[in-house]
């Protein structure tokens, strides 16, 4: 993706929320998306490993 393509994206996504939340409000739909996409991208090293063990501990009971 390009730079210019990334904020086109960004760009579309502040239009949505304009017309949904209050701009004294965006920061409560920002911060958390902005934190869970950080630890997405922390986490995505390990996420096959994760899946795995939670798999393996599920059939355990």
């Amino acid at each position: 993706m390009t730079h210019s393509e990334i904020t086109g994206f960004i760009w579309k996504v502040a239009e949505l929320l304009r017309g949904t939340f209050k701009p004294s409000k965006y920061s409560d739909v920002i911060l958390p998306l902005t934190v869970l996409r950080r630890l997405d991208c922390v986490l995505a090293p390990t996420r096959d490993q994760v899946r795995k063990k939670s798999a393996q501990l599920e059939r355990k009971g």
